[in-house]
């Protein structure tokens, strides 16, 4: 898929038997961004675009999401483990085993830092958007949005049927209201209930009490978050978030009382819709001034 918007050139990956859609643009070192529910690898377009030309780009579309397969769940399991597992495999396919900048959003966030737990040497620089890597904080009420779909039969059909989620996200996580063609964009990989599937399963295993699938690893990556402590992290936030909201920007302040902090008052959950190009400059400036060890020659 090449056009205006996404001008770059598709890769893909068999990871567990299925293609996975990637993106692989630039050189020099790595940046890996990953992505949440329900956007793709178009998220990060802008990013891409503004640090290409001096960095090795990586965004990569989650196996039911953007341009990868959609496999059934009889095919796929869906867990918050096997999206870092995916992860993984698609970095050692491509030989990055080191000097990672891990940028995530959103689902991207636990998926990445999942993955920077079981190999935090290869972890350099991190930087976060409007996500999570620890569990729901104590005070913070689950939004009942989220539990009608999660919790209730009505959530596959408002889900799957209606696409109510996609539709959802489209017209309320950016505060900027999106073009048509950047709408469509984000619509068009879930365009049937089957297409669907990945969408509906990221927000029925959110998990939020002991006994969900994947809480146990929330408590371990929440654990492990120290190991972090010594690297650059960055941490762009919109604050107008109605689910990762300040709460949520305060608990990564509190695990990382040290990380560079840059708060939108007026942007979104989709904080790269509204200030991408705001974001983008800071990024850059993040990286240029945390560079990394010369390579030995």
């Amino acid at each position: 898929m090449v056009n205006a918007l996404y001008p770059f050139e598709s890769h893909w990956a068999e990871i567990g038997g299925h293609n996975l859609h990637y993106i692989d643009e630039g050189a020099g070192d790595p940046l890996v961004m990953v992505h949440g529910n329900p956007t793709w690898s178009f998220f990060f377009r802008g990013l891409v675009e503004s640090l290409r030309p001096d960095y090795r780009t990586i965004a990569l579309d989650h196996i039911g999401c953007g341009l990868s397969d959609k496999p059934s769940l009889e095919q796929y399991p869906y867990t918050l483990d096997r999206r870092a597992t995916d992860l993984e495999s698609l970095l050692d396919s491509l030989g990055v085993n080191d000097r990672i900048t891990l940028i995530v959003h959103d689902w991207g966030g636990m998926i990445g830092t999942l993955f920077a737990t079981r190999h935090p040497e290869r972890i350099k620089r991190l930087i976060v958007m409007n996500t999570a890597a620890f569990h729901l904080p104590a005070d913070k009420k689950f939004p009942p949005s989220l539990s009608l779909i999660r919790k209730t039969p009505f959530g596959p059909f408002l889900v799957r049927g209606l696409n109510a989620f996609c539709l959802g996200a489209a017209q309320f996580c950016a505060k900027t209201p999106l073009t048509r063609d950047v709408r469509d964009a984000y619509l068009a990989p879930h365009d049937t209930w089957e297409n669907r599937l990945s969408v509906y399963k990221f927000v029925q295993t959110i998990p939020l009490k002991v006994g969900d699938e994947g809480y146990d690893l929330v408590s371990q990556v929440q654990a492990s978050l120290p190991a972090f402590h010594s690297i650059p992290m960055m941490i762009a936030w919109g604050l107008k978030d109605f689910i990762f909201d300040a709460r949520f920007l305060q608990e990564w302040v509190t695990h990382f009382p040290n990380a560079e902090v840059h708060r939108f008052a007026d942007a979104g959950h989709y904080l790269l819709e509204d200030k991408g190009p705001e974001v983008a400059a800071l990024v850059r400036e993040f990286l240029t001034k945390n560079p990394l060890e010369p390579l030995a020659s």
